[in-house]
């Protein structure tokens, strides 16, 4: 299956990743790597919200620049470089919540990768209750997050976050503008109520 078509786009910073990759279809190991550390952020916390598992999110992103690799002699500037992407590791994203026995693995925001907490730096400002409330915040915004279904958190991520416009999530999750902004709408007020009720 071809990778996905997208449309035009003017933008100074699309255009330099179309030259990127461009310059990567024509062999230049370099502008893929370019490429790579442009992206690689981004998609992994999108990927870490749509998985819900970081271990599973890495190997995700890690497929999706293997699959750009394999496309890049076939890859054509139809589109803005970050649509593309996203639509892959959507794909991706979904393949690998539907696994048969994926069980989703649950860390606490306040440990590091090896499990202990983390270094908190000493300092006048801000007051330690300001700090707790602003994790305490953090969390449930995570925790209302992880309990949107599935598209409606893809939806609203890469409108609110990434920013990509409607048409291009739309184009993302293969669906309708309508149906994105459905989506988008649905999980706010999902976000709001969970915040009223202190879910």
């Amino acid at each position: 299956m071809g990778e996905p078509a997208m449309q035009r786009t003017t933008s100074n910073d699309a255009d330099e990743d179309v030259r990127l990759m461009l310059a990567c279809g024509a062999g230049d190991d370099a502008a893929f790597t370019l490429l790579f550390r442009r992206w690689s952020g981004p998609l992994l916390r999108y990927l870490e919200r749509i998985v819900g598992n970081a271990a599973s999110a890495q190997e995700v992103l890690q497929e999706t620049f293997l699959r750009v690799h394999r496309a890049r002699e076939r890859y054509r500037p139809e589109a803005r470089f970050s649509t593309w992407l996203f639509t892959i590791a959507n794909r991706l994203a979904l393949n690998e919540l539907r696994r048969p026995g994926r069980r989703s693995e649950h860390r606490s925001l306040e440990a590091d990768e090896d499990g202990r907490a983390p270094l908190v730096l000493a300092a006048d400002t801000p007051r330690m209750e300001d700090l707790l409330d602003a994790r305490r915040d953090g969390d449930a915004l995570e925790r209302s997050l992880a309990k949107l279904p599935e598209r409606q958190r893809a939806a609203l991520w890469l409108t609110a976050v990434e920013g990509l416009s409607y048409a291009e999530t739309a184009k993302t999750l293969e669906t309708t503008e309508k149906s994105v902004k459905a989506l988008v709408h649905r999980a706010r007020v999902a976000l709001v109520d969970g915040a009223q009720t202190g879910a």
